[in-house]
Formats: structure tokens, C-alpha cells, sequence
């Protein structure tokens, strides 16, 4: 077991590399720098002013030093001005003397940018807003897992009756319906005049005080879409575990069906939903981002959308790090508890 963590922890880590290179090379490129210098300067700076502005802040240096002087594997960039001989590091803070600045600055030094749209450090607003997305997806979780699971194992447990058909089409309906369509029709149904408006609270006030009415909208949004892909996955499990042979066999021995569904089947069956439970949350991070844009609820997915629309280029590199880590880590995770709940699973 050791060593097969050991072996996935390198992959992962070679996996994050090839994947933030791709998005520090697509935000890095020369449109993006132009459209920055022009954001930090003025909209009318000319092709020379853009030239030095890059130039200065060593955005136009070769892609892969670059990219090794972001995840501070490589000193930082240091300008020296021929005319005015005045001297730019990057790897100096607000206010401190150049030559006074740190020699290296990037990711394994903490030092994650500044970000030009927030005017703070990217740092500290990426850690703010992972709290307040993982507050969300918190409850997500708590609605979306029992209610999935109950949904597909009653349905799997009669499968053909009259409420698997039942539970299976409010499954595929409601894993069929994007969260910026179920949004939209609870913010119209239940939150705006037009409607009942039970939920008079807003989700930008969530992030300070969370309430059942300022924040109950986003967490059913998001928690409905996955309810229906994790009940028709236990469904499926469930339906063909109900038909082994050892299933057949106690009911031939007179075990109760309860028994048989609470010793036998349940833990067998769950062993692929746990597997896609676990996978909810990188396609979790999709609806954050619709979810929390449409609600204007300002965690993670919102300063992400923030951070494109903007060109917020460090903070944009801090968002995709952090959204390949999440979606590393909880891979690992599902292979280790893969093999714990299935015993008959060996590790070679």
C-alpha cells in the first residue's frame, strides 16, 4: 500500500506539473500580456510602452524560465533600467527596497503573486474563497450523498416496480437539468417577486452569515444534479447485486429482505457509488463556478470567472492550481477506499 501511494503521489505531481504548464502557457500568452500591460498602464499605451512594460516585469522572457521562476525553482526576474538605472524585482513586495527583496519567489515559497483586479495577495484571497466554497460544498455533500444513496437503493432494491420507475425518472430528470437552468427556476420560483419568494435572503450575504434562507438556493442547485447521477449509479449497483447467487441463497435460507439488504447487498453495492461520489467533486467545481456566478455567491467559482474576465493572470494560475489539486487528491483518495471497501481488491 506504501508504495502504490508513493507511486500515485509521483503521478500526481507530474500530472500537476503538465497541467498548470498548459494553463501558465495559454494565460502567458502575448494577447494576454498585452491586454495586462494595458490594464496596469493606460488603454492607449503604444506598442513600444507595452514592449517596456513587459519587458521590465520579465513577462517577455522564454516561456519555460518563466514558468520554472513561477513555481520558484529559478531566482526571480531583476530589471535594471540603462537610462534611469532603477531596478525592478519581482520578488520584492509593495514599498521594499529591491535590493533588499528575497531571491526566489514562487510557489514553494508561498509566494503565489498579487493579484491586479482584487489588489491583494493571491495567497490570501484564494485561501478566503476555498473556505467559503468549501462551507458550500460541505452542505452540498451532507443533502446530495444520503439522498442519493436512499433514492438508488430503494429503487434498486425493487427494480421494475412502480417506484423504480418512479425514482428513475426524477434521477434522469434531474441529472439531465444543468445547474444554470434549475438555478434559474428556483431564483424565479422561490426567491423573486415573480413567485412564492420563500428565500428573501441573498447568497452574497451567505458568505458572512449562512442562513437556511440566504443560502439554501445554492446548495439545492448544485445538490440536484449530482442526486441523480450517484442514485442511478447505486441503482445500477444495487439492482445487480440483488441478483447474485449468494443474494438467491439467503432468500432460499428464509433470511428477511431486510436482512438481506443490511448484511448482504448494501456494502457490495456501494462500492461503485463510492468510487463516483468521490469523482463528484472535480465535476462538483463545474457547478461551483455556474452556481456561485448565478447566485453571485463569492467563493472559489466566482473569483475564478473573476479572474478570467478580468486577466487576473497570477491569481487565474492560483485558481487552476488549486482546482488540479483537488482533483488529484480526491482521485487518490477514491483508489485507497476502493481497496478498502472491496477486500477482494489486491495492490500489486
Amino acid at each position: 500500500m506504501a508504495s502504490f501511494i508513493l507511486r500515485r503521489i509521483g503521478v500526481m505531481i507530474l500530472t500537476a506539473l503538465c497541467l498548470t504548464f498548459i494553463v501558465f502557457y495559454l494565460t502567458n500568452l502575448y494577447p494576454n500580456l498585452e491586454k495586462l500591460a494595458k490594464t496596469q498602464g493606460n488603454q492607449r499605451m503604444s506598442d513600444e510602452a507595452v514592449t517596456s512594460f513587459l519587458n521590465k516585469n520579465g513577462y517577455l522572457q522564454p516561456l519555460p524560465v518563466k514558468y520554472v521562476q513561477w513555481l520558484g525553482l529559478l531566482p526571480g526576474h531583476v530589471h535594471e533600467d540603462d537610462e534611469t538605472g532603477d531596478v525592478t524585482a519581482k520578488c520584492a513586495r509593495k514599498g521594499e527596497d529591491p535590493s533588499e527583496a528575497a531571491t526566489y519567489c514562487g510557489l514553494l515559497q508561498g509566494e503565489w503573486g498579487f493579484s491586479t483586479v482584487f489588489k491583494d495577495d493571491v495567497g490570501t484571497i484564494v485561501s478566503k474563497r476555498l473556505w467559503l466554497t468549501g462551507k458550500l460544498m460541505l452542505w452540498v455533500m451532507i443533502l446530495m450523498i444520503p439522498s442519493a444513496l436512499i433514492i438508488g437503493i430503494l429503487s434498486g432494491m425493487r427494480e421494475g416496480s412502480r417506484l423504480d420507475r418512479s425514482l428513475s425518472t426524477f434521477s434522469i430528470a434531474s441529472s439531465a437539468t444543468p445547474e444554470y437552468v434549475s438555478g434559474v427556476i428556483f431564483i424565479t420560483l422561490l426567491a423573486s417577486s415573480a413567485g412564492w419568494k420563500i428565500f428573501k435572503g441573498t447568497a452574497t450575504s451567505a458568505a458572512d452569515n449562512a442562513t437556511f434562507e440566504n443560502f439554501f438556493l445554492p446548495v439545492l442547485t448544485i445538490s440536484l444534479y449530482g442526486v441523480g447521477y450517484i442514485a442511478r449509479m447505486t441503482r445500477a449497483s444495487m439492482a445487480e447485486v440483488m441478483t447474485a447467487q449468494y443474494i438467491r441463497t439467503a432468500r432460499l435460507k428464509g433470511v428477511s429482505f431486510q436482512k438481506i439488504v443490511l448484511r448482504h447487498a448494501l456494502r457490495n453495492a456501494l462500492i461503485a457509488p463510492f468510487t463516483v461520489i468521490m469523482l463528484q467533486f472535480p465535476f462538483l467545481l463545474n457547478g461551483v463556478v455556474i452556481t456561485e456566478t448565478l447566485f453571485n455567491y463569492k467563493g472559489f467559482g466566482w473569483t475564478l470567472v473573476q479572474a478570467a474576465g478580468n486577466n487576473d493572470i497570477e491569481l487565474l494560475l492560483a485558481c487552476s492550481v488549486a482546482a488540479v489539486i483537488v482533483v488529484l487528491v480526491t482521485q487518490l483518495i477514491s483508489d485507497i477506499g476502493y481497496v478498502f471497501l472491496n477486500p477482494r481488491i489486491r495492490i500489486a
